[in-house]
């Protein structure tokens, strides 16, 4: 059988990530981008990046993931759009066969994903407390003058740690900044952040939930060795770190297009010669009842080829036709 290729994009509020698979399931490449507020961009970026390397390959299937999982889909043209808990569940399970928690810390949000028998029973989000994340540590790290690479191991140094408020990423800094002053140690001032916010990730993500073997901590906060240790000692259990920690939502993306694309040669993909075509956003409001719906308007060459974000599909309801005509438009 010849080599088909499947392509997996993950977009979120920090990185976007890219991985590419074959019909074996074997991991060919991934890339790794940050997403700096401007997601069209990251995307064409990486398109850029993968037709350099892999514009000749065949590529049988698309999914996408994250927060901008429509955009990208939109963009791409993909033959899968699925939310973020589906992905990194599909992908756990892809390269750890026994996994039955899911431990995944981003860089704006953080997730616990509990599977029976292969299938997801339970899970929980937190998108709105920032403490915790990768952007929160990265800020933290920053203000300490040290590399967010080398953060973790501080925590692993330290002989007497302090307690840090950690249920706010607010008051975690004014903390830090407290001890601090009061003469504690770096080392010690970073390992109580990292129990700290593994403090609020179990009692509010895990609370009510059974965490069960074997336990695998995926998300760019995964390098994180500070934090590793911090869950470790908490859950008195050893976690495991996949190989592609830090891509799982765009490996699962890509196994989720090699499922329903297996076999078919009618991808929607547009090809990696999009890199170069013209996309922009803009969003308008719909003054059309009481909801005042914020509309985005995705325009490519300065055509709209999509539309969401209206409660009642006045908008994104319309078909092809329609939206060429110029109905749209306000």
């Amino acid at each position: 059988m010849k080599h088909q290729y499947y392509l997996g994009i993950d977009v979120g509020s920090v990185s976007t990530n890219f991985v590419l698979i074959d019909n074996n399931d074997e991991i060919i490449d991934k890339l790794y981008i940050r997403t700096g507020g401007q997601p069209i961009r990251s995307i064409k970026q990486g398109m850029r990046t993968f037709a350099q390397k892999y514009g000749h390959l065949p590529v049988w299937g698309v999914g996408t993931t994250g927060s901008a999982r429509q955009l990208a889909g939109v963009l791409v043209g993909a033959d899968v759009i699925k939310n973020e808990i589906t992905a990194h569940a599909v992908a756990a399970l892809k390269l750890v066969p026994d996994v039955r928690t899911i431990l995944e810390i981003g860089g704006q949000d953080s997730k616990i994903i509990i599977l029976k028998d292969g299938v997801v029973t339970d899970f929980a989000m937190n998108t709105v407390c920032a403490a915790g994340t990768g952007s929160f540590l990265d800020r933290q790290a920053a203000r300490l003058e040290i590399s967010i690479n080398e953060f973790g191991s501080y925590a692993l140094k330290s002989q007497n740690p302090v307690r840090i408020a950690g249920r706010c990423a607010v008051f975690a800094e004014s903390d830090m900044i407290h001890k601090q002053q009061t003469g504690h140690s770096i080392e010690d001032i970073i390992n109580g952040l990292c129990e700290a916010l593994v403090r609020n990730y179990l009692s509010n993500l895990a609370k009510g939930k059974h965490i069960e073997d074997t336990v695998v901590f995926q998300g760019g906060v995964a390098a994180n060795v500070g934090i590793v240790s911090a869950f470790e000692r908490a859950l008195g259990k050893k976690l495991v770190i996949p190989k592609y920690y830090d891509v799982m939502g765009a490996v699962g993306a890509a196994c989720l297009a090699k499922r329903k694309m297996t076999g078919s040669h009618d991808t929607k993909f547009k090809g990696f010669e999009l890199a170069e075509t013209d996309y922009r956003a803009k969003s308008i409001e719909c003054s059309g009842c009481s909801n005042l719906c914020e509309v985005i308007e995705i325009m490519q060459n300065g055509k709209v080829i999509a539309r969401w974000g209206d409660k009642c599909g006045k908008w994104s309801g319309l078909s092809i036709l329609e939206k060429d005509s110029g109905v749209c438009y306000n």
